[in-house]
């Protein structure tokens, strides 16, 4: 076996798992603040790609310079998607939280085909093209500044929750939304804030894909499945979990498919998301009830 190559598609794995991570956060919130499953989770991100791709294609600003804006715009849309349709299924029963969720996901990926069709684009010559080197080992520069952002952003997510008064009381509807309310934090408000930290931390990670990965409007799907298996993982609304949650499932993926076949990496994916599911089903940060 190749060592070199095996450290290489390591270090792969770890770079792809941290933008994994930043988009199982942002599940992670909405499920912790809302214990709602967000099956169009994975469309934030499809929508912070073709952000990314229509600022430069038709304003030449690379993504990086666009990210503070596709960021706000996907917060937008996260809290606009809470205020008219997620507050209408709020109590209503689980199943009809699915199925709003669910037709979201399909709304979205509808609407991106009639704007912008099925077709594959690109962002090509940004400011993060091009490869290094170090100690023998190739690195993509839009990889590395992917992953870089994505830790970044997955900090700045984890800070302001635990170290903010908005955050802790972000927290705290979480823990007990009745406590929460009898002690003056509107759930309302909280519940729209956690739909916008989702979107936009799913928004956040597609910028940063679009300057490698081709833009479609199915391009959530796979990362949205992904993000379901690093959440579970890590256990549900479980930030920190999250996190290593997804470089775990990261440097699973790729490693598998490098020792096994690159056609059997989802399939090793769903398996690990089955182990965990029957061995700890609270994920290995996660508390059992």
């Amino acid at each position: 076996m190749n060592w070199d190559i095996l450290l290489q598609t390591l270090l792969s794995g770890i770079l792809i798992g941290m933008v994994y991570a930043l988009v199982a956060v942002g599940l992670s919130i909405i499920y912790g603040v809302m214990e709602i499953v967000n099956f169009a989770h994975g469309e934030f991100l499809m929508f912070g790609m073709y952000s990314s791709f229509w600022l430069f294609t038709l304003f030449a600003l690379d993504p990086l310079l666009t990210l503070p804006l596709s960021a706000l715009f996907l917060f937008a849309l996260g809290a606009l998607v809470y205020r008219f349709t997620i507050k209408r299924i709020a109590s209503a029963p689980m199943v009809s939280q699915i199925f709003a969720t669910f037709g979201l996901m399909i709304l979205f990926r509808g609407v991106a085909q009639f704007l912008w069709k099925p077709d594959f684009r690109t962002v090509e010559n940004s400011l993060v093209s091009g490869n290094i080197v170090v100690s023998g080992l190739y690195f993509g520069i839009p990889h590395l500044v992917a992953a870089v952002g994505a830790v970044l952003a997955t900090g700045g997510v984890w800070w302001f929750i635990n170290r903010t008064r908005l955050g802790a009381a972000l927290e705290a509807t979480a823990q007990d939304k009745e406590a929460a309310q009898l002690m003056g934090i509107p759930s309302h408000w909280m519940f729209a804030l956690a739909w916008g930290l989702g979107a936009a931390c799913a928004g956040v990670a597609g910028v940063l894909l679009s300057t490698f990965f081709p833009i479609f409007p199915e391009v959530g799907a796979t990362f949205s499945l992904i993000a379901f298996v690093v959440v579970a993982l890590g256990g549900f609304g479980n930030v920190t979990g999250a996190f290593w949650a997804g470089i775990i499932v990261g440097v699973v993926e790729v490693l598998g498919g490098f020792l096994i076949g690159p056609e059997y990496k989802l399939a090793i994916v769903l398996t690990l998301f089955l182990l965990v599911i029957i061995v700890r089903p609270q994920g290995l940060m996660g508390r059992a009830e």
